[in-house]
């Protein structure tokens, strides 16, 4: 029986992955600061700790005694700093906790758009902890590198934070208007993640996980005004406007729905280049549209 620790399992991904993972009769881990883990502590085969996975020692204790780490821990806001620490040092720790520990199969779920040299800190930074896992590699670190799209699903914080907020305003000014995404849903990424932890011919590859359609920010947010019954006039700011608003959407309180940094991303599209493996090889036969999800909610 394979045994599973899911760094990040208690997220939004993490959820669906622990989920499929039960379903595929796999005995999980999951790692939590705070208990109680209500999203994920009453599936059977799931096991939550409080513990903090930035803790050299502690993590050794939770890796040690796996088959296999699933690595979720992301951000999407934050300063150099907090991206360098979530990003880059954890993914450094844990290859060398992996190794240490004689656990050596480890799936990574990093970002489509991972680059060194990316306009965002978030993109760098994803890139640069893919590179230090790499360097694992070479002490024997067995890895999978999945990179998704914007995921999407009916619980997530994308679609539905668009939805709720043309609820609220009569007009949508939208920075980033005309980046375009290949959105991904969530219950495809979880299905590709339990592939690759179950398939070891999966080992030493880098996957691009996208959807079979591309939108428009601007296209996604007018959908989803749609589906919420709130379809309002979603219209693109100019380059200084929208730097402004993601400015001022920084400053409010809580978790932001544009930073800078975000801003700073969509100078790239969101799309698959086709020059990696995708779902398909990784038992997903057909990716799911945005429409079979969320047009049911209509």
């Amino acid at each position: 029986m394979t045994s599973v620790l899911v760094l990040g399992g208690s997220g939004f991904v993490g959820r669906h992955v622990c989920e499929a993972l039960n379903r595929a009769d796999v005995s999980v881990t999951v790692p939590t600061r705070r208990l109680p883990a209500r999203s994920v502590q009453m599936l059977p085969k799931v096991t939550v700790v409080q513990a903090d996975v930035h803790d050299p020692s502690q993590l050794a204790q939770l890796v040690r005694g796996h088959d296999v780490v699933v690595n979720l821990v992301a951000i999407l806001h934050g300063d150099q700093e907090d991206f360098e620490r979530t990003h880059v040092v954890l993914a450094r720790l844990l290859a060398q906790t992996c190794i240490d520990q004689g656990v050596t199969r480890l799936v990574h779920v990093s970002a489509l758009g991972a680059d060194l040299h990316g306009p965002s800190m978030y993109q760098r930074s994803k890139a640069q902890g893919e590179a230090a896992l790499q360097s694992g590699v070479v002490q024997g670190l067995e890895l999978t590198v999945l990179r998704p799209s914007v995921i999407f699903g009916e619980d997530d914080a994308f679609i539905n934070l668009f939805a709720k907020l043309q609820a609220l305003t009569p007009v949508v000014p939208l920075a980033g208007a005309n980046t375009r995404f290949q959105p991904v849903w969530v219950q495809d990424v979880a299905q590709a993640i339990v592939h690759a932890v179950l398939h070891r011919a999966t080992v030493g590859q880098i996957y691009e996980l996208v959807g079979p359609e591309v939108f428009t920010l601007k296209q996604l947010v007018e959908h989803a005004g749609v589906w919420a019954g709130h379809p309002r006039w979603v219209f693109a700011l100019p380059p200084a406007l929208a730097y402004a608003q993601a400015w001022v959407m920084e400053m409010m309180p809580g978790a932001p729905l544009m930073s800078r940094d975000n801003l700073a991303s969509m100078q790239a599209d969101n799309v698959a280049d086709g020059q990696l493996l995708g779902l398909s090889a990784l038992g997903v036969a057909h990716a799911t549209a945005l429409d079979a999800v969320f047009a049911k909610k209509v």
